[in-house]
């Protein structure tokens, strides 16, 4: 199966969201959670999307997750992600409980595809504000991708991973995360790069994209995604755009959909003038209208 034909897939199987003037949508992508460990990018930023999550929930957003959220190529169970990120995964239960969460997979995170995974893995979660278990998303499906049906009929929006244009990622995604956790994570550690991944290698970077935007312009669709880590907003020439990641030394990223337009944001910490430490929401670039890419 080509590239072309996984990426379509992907699109036919895809789960439908309306798209209207008041719409409020947040799209995240690759935030590795992870153990806690020397190898846990996401620990260090985690302050900064706690405050991102706390943002979005007061203001109305409904949240929307791209794949790789939890890193279960370096790690093999769900178990130690959900008890080191507690506090991210309690805030997710509460979109989840206003029909507020959806999710898809990406290829760190593929397992969650299974029903059986996802039920066994994402039901509950330990909440140390009540000291119990509580509910985190019971009976969630993930999915490989999501359309933001516009109810204009003018543009739609896809939403998917990414991981679909890459064959060492999607069909021999097994054999990828064996090398992962058995050969480039010892390797990174020694500050070796992984050179099959499209995060870490440009050339494998570029060529994601470019099949990406392909597709996109092929099928008349803005298509979104996440898989890269480079964030991007499309124009009418590439209906392409990227979420970026919540692993990035700089801070995370993330695409607000508001009024029909898309905004590319930027949480980071910076200082007050009163040599405070605090959170930043920036606006990379001005808000973009859907109907722009028309």
């Amino acid at each position: 199966m080509s590239a072309n034909s996984r990426i379509t897939n992907a699109y036919e199987n895809a789960f439908c969201l309306p798209l209207n003037p008041s719409s409020k949508y947040v799209l995240f992508s690759d935030c590795h959670r992870g153990t806690g460990r020397s190898n846990d990018n996401f620990l260090k930023n985690e302050y900064l999307y706690l405050a991102a999550l706390k943002y979005y929930f007061s203001h109305g957003f409904t949240y929307i997750e791209l794949g790789d959220s939890d890193e279960l190529w370096e790690n093999r169970s769900m178990c130690p992600i959900r008890e080191m990120h507690a506090q991210s995964f309690e805030l997710l239960s509460r979109f989840y409980a206003k029909h507020r969460f959806y999710a898809v997979y990406g290829n760190h995170d593929i397992t969650k595809r299974s029903a059986h995974f996802s039920g066994r893995c994402f039901s509950s979660c330990f909440c140390w504000q009540e000291q119990c278990e509580i509910p985190l998303f019971p009976e969630i499906t993930f999915y490989p991708g999501i359309i933001l049906k516009d109810c204009a009929k003018r543009k739609d929006l896809f939403l998917l991973h990414g991981h679909q244009s890459d064959l060492l990622n999607s069909t021999l995604w097994r054999l990828s995360r064996f090398l992962v956790r058995y050969v480039w994570r010892p390797l990174e550690s020694l500050g070796i790069p992984d050179p099959t991944s499209a995060a870490k290698n440009h050339t494998k970077k570029n060529a994601t994209e470019k099949k990406l935007s392909a597709w996109a312009k092929q099928h008349e669709l803005i298509l979104i995604a996440g898989h890269t880590h480079r964030p991007v907003i499309g124009n009418r020439t590439s209906p392409y755009c990227n979420t970026g990641s919540c692993v990035s030394p700089a801070g995370i990223t993330a695409i607000e959909i508001e009024n029909r337009c898309m905004t590319l944001i930027k949480w980071s910490q910076g200082t007050r003038s009163d040599m405070c430490l605090q959170v930043l929401r920036e606006p990379l670039g001005s808000p973009l209208c859907i109907d722009d890419f028309l």
